[in-house]
């Protein structure tokens, strides 16, 4: 993938593994004792999932087994051992009863992997199972959530528990879904083989403005992007006049990154916030919305050329 297009959704893994958080001098012994309420009775947990949970403790949190809640059971399939899912994290001290983590807002969902190599065991369990768009509640010990160290980059001691609220994104359209539109005059069109999208075909095309241009092929009819959050894309791009593309994803996986937070080009990060889920979007990306004088020499383009994009909008998290 080019530099700057998208990074890698990869913040819930450190978080997530048994035993590898604790760092430093630091060996996380805490001198907490806890006398409070035993699991859920010392937590309310309320919200829609995809939006921060409101946590309102009652008391300090005692954990001795592990408890799993299912406060919102979403409607999509079952995820499995070895799945890929979009997911939000809230993690609370339940000693402390402060919020401790959490991927909500700026950075938006991250992608997990469920299998023993990114996840503790306690985590996967609870996991396994559940449904895409579920909102899950964990309960533990932080030893039962992270090892004997508990997890002072966290803030969570070894005496401390722990309360993780985890939202399952929705699983991601196969293709764009909703009302097709005209395409404008400054739209190159599209090429294709075998229902793919291969390119652009820039016959007749104007001459590129100085300004970035959005247009729809297709209109979604899912809810708008909103800043912060990861989307889901198929894309292509190719620079104005190109014979080819400098890159796609057609022909291999969807990706995964967060809108609006500067995670992507300025172009992607300006133009991308605000379109509905489902939509075909054609981008015109001036060289400064884009990889600026300097260019990028590794995918062939140079300071002065406009990136032309096709960006379908599967999901939203």
């Amino acid at each position: 993938m080019l530099p700057r297009l998208h990074r890698p959704l990869a913040a819930l893994v450190p978080v997530l593994l048994l035993g590898l958080t604790a760092c430093g001098d630091d060996d996380g012994t805490s001198p907490n004792a806890i006398d409070g309420l035993a699991g859920f009775d010392a937590v309310e947990i309320s919200g829609e999932p995809g939006s921060k949970p409101t946590v309102t403790w009652k008391d300090q949190l005692e954990a001795d087994d592990p408890e799993v809640e299912v406060l919102t059971e979403g409607d999509g399939e079952e995820v499995a051992a070895g799945d890929s899912v979009l997911a939000n994290l809230w993690i609370g001290n339940g000693f402390s009863q402060e919020e401790t983590y959490t991927t909500y807002g700026e950075g938006g969902a991250q992608e997990l992997v469920l299998d023993e190599e990114q996840l503790a065991p306690i985590f996967l369990e609870a996991l396994e199972g559940q449904t895409r768009g579920s909102r899950v509640a964990v309960v533990a010990s932080a030893e039962e959530a992270f090892g004997e160290a508990g997890n002072p980059s966290l803030g969570i001691g070894n005496q401390d528990t722990v309360l993780m609220v985890v939202d399952l994104a929705p699983a991601p359209l196969a293709a764009p879904q909703g009302a097709k539109q005209q395409r404008a005059a400054w739209m190159p069109r599209l090429t294709a083989a075998k229902g793919a999208i291969t390119g652009f075909d820039f016959t007749g095309t104007p001459e590129p403005t100085a300004k970035l241009q959005q247009g729809f092929l297709i209109k979604g009819d899912g809810p708008v992007v909103e800043k912060g959050q990861a989307i889901t894309v198929d894309y292509l791009g190719q620079v104005y006049g190109g014979a080819k593309p400098f890159d796609e994803s057609y022909s291999k996986e969807p990706t995964s990154f967060p809108i609006g937070t500067g995670g992507v080009i300025k172009g992607w990060d300006r133009a991308l916030a605000g379109v509905p889920v489902g939509s075909r979007v054609v981008l015109a990306v001036p060289p400064d919305l884009g990889y600026g004088t300097e260019g990028n020499k590794q995918a062939g383009i140079k300071g002065t050329d406009t990136l032309y994009f096709v960006v379908d909008v599967l999901g939203a998290a």
